[in-house]
């Protein structure tokens, strides 16, 4: 849900610059540019604790903002390609104000992330740890776990892998 709720909460802060951000599961915020979607930040969330507590957690969230577009990679892209030179501190300041009115709020964290969400209806290639899912992303549910339905009509829940987006088959 922390994974979530920091690329609900970098979308949020991304509204005043006029860009079109979304999600793409689990961790990936794109923006909608000339050359289609592109990444232009990630989330990387690490916890510790017991089944019925959380002892610490850390997220890392790398935005490409003041990036020379010449040294980003193959699909990706920076805030200062789509919308000029950012004000980094005032883009931290307001994620870290999205996040807090997130806090202690799971089902408004998921209402929040389908409403930015790109993954849901997409045709996604999933790499897990055991194996490929092929199929449509139909949801996504607590604590974060996406819900394919695959080609053989199989409904698979995947809580960690690589997700991508695949082009619809004609």
């Amino acid at each position: 849900m922390y994974t979530l709720a920091a690329a609900v909460a970098l979308v949020r802060a991304l509204d005043p610059l006029d860009v079109d951000a979304s999600i793409k599961w689990p961790n990936d915020v794109l923006l909608e540019t000339s050359a289609g979607h592109r990444k232009v930040a990630g989330v990387l969330t690490e916890m510790a604790g017991e089944h019925d507590r959380v002892a610490w957690v850390v997220l890392g969230i790398g935005c490409n903002a003041n990036v020379d577009p010449e040294t980003l990679p193959p699909g990706a892209t920076s805030l200062a390609e789509q919308a000029g030179t950012v004000d980094r501190r005032a883009l931290a300041q307001r994620l870290l104000d999205a996040l807090d009115s997130l806090r202690g709020r799971p089902d408004a964290i998921l209402d929040a992330w389908r409403e930015h969400a790109r993954t849901p209806g997409q045709r996604v290639r999933v790499e897990t740890p055991r194996e490929t899912v092929v199929g449509v992303a139909r949801d996504v549910e607590r604590p974060g776990t996406l819900v394919v339905e695959t080609d053989d009509g199989r409904t698979v829940r995947v809580s960690t892998g690589d997700c991508e987006h695949l082009r619809p088959a004609d």
